[in-house]
Order: C-alpha cells, then sequence, then structure tokens
C-alpha cells in the first residue's frame, strides 16, 4: 500500500496593530502599516522569523501592551525567537524594516511615523541586529510579507506596485 504525502501547505498569519508573531517556514507573516513600523526579524540557516506591528515608538516605562511600543515589541519578538531557535546564536537574526507614513497631518516637526522609524532603527542598531533593506516613510500605507524560509519581504502599496526588499 502506498502513501500520497502531500506537499506542505503556505499558512498565513496575519498579525494585527500593536501586536507580534512568530513562525517557521513554510507559514508567512502578514501585516498592514500606515503611520506603524513593521519590523521583520529572521534567521536563514533555522528558517525562523518575526514580524512586529510597532504602533508607536516608547512605552516609556508601561508593560502593559509589550507589542504597541517599538522597544517592548522588539525585546518581546526577540525572546520568542529566540526560544524557537532553542540556544542558537541570535547574531544570524536579521531585520528588515517597513512603513512610518506621513499619515496624519500634525502640527509636530517629526511625524508618528518618523518616530517610529528613529525608534525601531535605534533600537535594532543597539541590539547589534543589522537592517539589510527599509522601505519607509511616504504618505501612503502598505502590507508587508515576511517569508520565513527565504528572507523575502514584499510590500505592496494599494494603488502602486509591489516592492521586494
Amino acid at each position: 500500500m502506498s502513501t500520497s504525502l502531500q506537499p506542505q501547505q503556505e499558512l498565513i498569519v496575519s498579525v494585527p496593530i500593536a501586536r507580534w508573531a512568530t513562525a517557521t517556514a513554510p507559514s508567512i507573516l502578514r501585516t498592514l502599516l500606515g503611520s506603524c513600523v513593521g519590523v521583520a526579524l529572521y534567521d536563514l540557516t533555522a528558517k525562523v522569523g518575526g514580524l512586529a506591528h510597532v504602533l508607536l515608538s516608547d512605552s516609556r516605562g508601561s508593560a502593559d501592551h509589550p507589542g504597541k511600543y517599538a522597544d517592548t515589541a522588539i525585546a518581546t519578538l526577540l525572546v520568542e525567537m529566540e526560544t524557537m531557535l532553542k540556544g542558537k546564536r541570535r547574531s544570524r537574526i536579521l531585520a528588515k524594516i517597513a512603513g512610518g507614513a506621513n499619515m496624519f497631518a500634525t502640527s509636530s516637526l517629526v511625524s508618528i511615523g518618523e518616530q517610529n522609524i528613529q525608534a525601531v532603527e535605534r533600537i535594532l542598531s543597539g541590539r547589534e541586529i543589522p537592517i539589510l533593506a527599509r522601505h519607509v516613510g511616504g504618505e501612503t500605507g502598505r502590507r508587508m510579507t515576511l517569508d520565513p524560509k527565504t528572507g523575502i519581504v514584499e510590500i505592496r502599496i494599494p494603488g502602486g506596485g509591489d516592492v521586494t526588499i
């Protein structure tokens, strides 16, 4: 008697605002961004990835919603990824970021989106995680998708084209 094996189906994991998720291939992670910043972290050797949907730049010590702020979301995402990597070296983790659009007219000199971008870049630099690609700024939202198998991040801009970073 022979057994027919079905190829593994790709699972799309949606990451809501102010949340994060981790996954292994063949799953992919996806989120919708405006002024928020999507932080994609991945390890190509282990084919593990994580995606955080950062709403605001700084928690100011608040611990109630860790996915909401750049400082707490990145820290929490790294803890989950390190658990999945089972003690393997964090030095293999790479980053790509997207979002941070100037969606709202404000009187401040730096938009919420720009504040989020600056915070994410500062935190990743402080943790010595290289940012290999960025698709940030502008005035429109975008959909961000991370494939942990390849590290490819696809960006789709409504009314625009698709970009791969």
